[in-house]
C-alpha cells in the first residue's frame, strides 16, 4: 500500500513539474500576460472552454496556437464570418464511388472541429445558427450528422474570441451559450516594459522554437486529478453563498438588489470550484485555498451575472458587483 501512494505522489509531482515546463515554453513566444496564460490553463486542466475578448493584437491567436506546440495537439483555426454555415465547422457529407463495385455512397467528411484545441475566432461574427453548431460538441463532446453521432478526440478544448470595440455586422452571444464557457477572459493592453520587449522580440530574425513537453494523455490524467484535489466544506458553503448572493431575489445585498437584473446558475458554483481546483494544481498545491476562489471569481462570474440598464448607465459592470461579493464572503 506505502509503494502504491509513493508511486501516486511520484506521478503528481511528475505532472505538475510539466505544468511549470508548459508556463515556460508558451512564455518563450508570449510576452507578459501571465494572468491570461494562467487562466486559459485553468480552463484546460478543468476540461471547459474559454470565452477570450480582447482588442485585435494582442497575440490571442499566438497564444492558443503556442498552447498547442507545447502540448503537441491538433490545432484548427475557424474564422468566423457572416457567411461560415454549420456544416463549415462541422463537416458534411461527400458522395463517394466504390472503385471495385461501382456502387455510390455518401461518406461523412469531417470538418475542424475534429481536433484537439479549437480557436474560434470572433465567434460573434456569425449568425446565431453557426454559432449553435458549438453547443453539442462543447457540452456532450461530439457531433451528429444526418442520424449519426460522431465522438470528438479528447482533450477537447475551444477558445473562442471575440472584438470588443466593434458591434457593427455582429450577433452578441446570448447568455444561455454564454453559459457554456467555463471562463470568460479580459485580455488587457501589455505593460511598457512588455510592450517594449515585445516590439524587441517580434521585429528580429531570432525566432524562439516550441518544444512539445506534455502529451494529450498526459493532460486528460492531469483533468482526471484535478477533481480530486480536496477543498474544505467551509469553503464549499461560501461559494454556494456567493453565488446565491449574486441573484436579486434570494440576496441580501442592497448593491446587488439595486445594479443585478439577473443572478448566477448553479453552474456558477460548479466552474468556481472546478477552476480553483485547477488552480491549486497548476501551482503545485494539493488543496483549494479562499485565494484560488478570488482568482477564479471574475473570469467566472464575468458572463453569468447581468447587470441592469441603470448599472450600464452608471458604467457599473459584473466586475464591480463581483469584487463587492469577494470582499464581504470571502
Amino acid at each position: 500500500m506505502d509503494n502504491e501512494l509513493v508511486k501516486i505522489e511520484q506521478e503528481v509531482n511528475s505532472l505538475i513539474a510539466k505544468i511549470t515546463q508548459l508556463k515556460q515554453e508558451i512564455g518563450k513566444i508570449i510576452i507578459g500576460q501571465e494572468e491570461t496564460v494562467e487562466q486559459l490553463l485553468i480552463t484546460f486542466l478543468a476540461g471547459g472552454h474559454a470565452l477570450l475578448e480582447g482588442v485585435p493584437g494582442l497575440a490571442k491567436t499566438l497564444m492558443i496556437r503556442t498552447l498547442a506546440q507545447a502540448i503537441d495537439l491538433k490545432f484548427k483555426r475557424i474564422q468566423f464570418t457572416p457567411d461560415l454555415m454549420p456544416s463549415d465547422i462541422i463537416g458534411t457529407e461527400i458522395l463517394e464511388e466504390d472503385q471495385t463495385t461501382g456502387k455510390k455512397f455518401f461518406e461523412f467528411n469531417k470538418g475542424p472541429i475534429f481536433s484537439n484545441i479549437i480557436l474560434a475566432d470572433e465567434i460573434n461574427r456569425t449568425p446565431p445558427k453557426t454559432q449553435a453548431a458549438l453547443l453539442e460538441a462543447m457540452q456532450e463532446f461530439e457531433v451528429t450528422y444526418s442520424g449519426k453521432t460522431y465522438s470528438l478526440d479528447k482533450p477537447f478544448f475551444i477558445l473562442a474570441t471575440q472584438n470588443p470595440i466593434e458591434q457593427s455586422g455582429t450577433f452578441p452571444l446570448p447568455e444561455a451559450q454564454q453559459d457554456r464557457f467555463l471562463l470568460y477572459i479580459r485580455i488587457g493592453y501589455p505593460t511598457e516594459t512588455d510592450e517594449t520587449a515585445i516590439l524587441k522580440a517580434t521585429t528580429s530574425s531570432k525566432k524562439a522554437k516550441v518544444n512539445s513537453v506534455i502529451s494529450g494523455e498526459e493532460i486528460i490524467r492531469l483533468q482526471e486529478l484535478v477533481r480530486e484535489v480536496p477543498i474544505s466544506d467551509d469553503l464549499i458553503a461560501k461559494v454556494s453563498k456567493l453565488i446565491r448572493a449574486t441573484r436579486p431575489e434570494t440576496t441580501t445585498d442592497d448593491y446587488v438588489k439595486q445594479w443585478v437584473s439577473w443572478g448566477a446558475g448553479p453552474r456558477a458554483g460548479q466552474a468556481m470550484i472546478l477552476t480553483a481546483k485547477a488552480r491549486a494544481l497548476a501551482q503545485g498545491r494539493l488543496s483549494v485555498t479562499p485565494a484560488d476562489l478570488k482568482f477564479v471569481a471574475f473570469p467566472v462570474l464575468r458572463h453569468r451575472v447581468i447587470v441592469n440598464f441603470k448599472a450600464e448607465a452608471a458604467h457599473i459592470n459584473t466586475d464591480r458587483v463581483t469584487q463587492k461579493l469577494v470582499d464581504t464572503i470571502l
